[in-house]
């Protein structure tokens, strides 16, 4: 059963940068595409990010455009977001996801029930 485990998360002010990571277990094969997703309180689930196993595939929100950067570390089963010039409303909670092996297009990420793997989630807060 894979595992995925986020970290990073914490309070800061606008403007500044953090960078959340999610390390994978559990499994043999090798995850064909993670992605980030975030949850603000009362808001549904957002699609921010996704990337494909060698990393050379990226596909970005609008929201996050310019300001997030996806990357991926294969041989550490590491999946990692860096988030720069963070606004207030960025915070919320982050998760990541990822898909299971047999997955050769990219999984939408305005569709959840398209990502076969859940982190537990990670909070960010960022006042102004």
């Amino acid at each position: 059963q894979v595992q995925l485990v986020e970290s990073g998360g914490g309070s800061v002010q606008a403007g500044s940068s953090l960078r959340l990571s999610c390390v994978a277990s559990g499994y043999t094969y090798s995850l064909p595409y993670m992605g980030w997703f975030r949850q603000a309180l009362g808001k549904e689930r957002e699609g921010l990010a996704r990337i494909n196993l060698f990393g050379d595939n990226t596909w970005y929100a609008a929201s996050v455009k310019g300001r997030f950067t996806i990357s991926r570390d294969k041989d550490k089963n590491t999946l990692y977001l860096q988030m720069d010039s963070l606004l207030p409303e960025d915070t919320a909670t982050y998760y990541c996801a990822a898909v299971g092996s047999g997955v050769y297009f990219p999984p939408p990420l305005t569709d959840q029930k398209a990502w076969d793997y859940w982190g537990q989630g990670t909070r960010v807060t960022v006042s102004s």
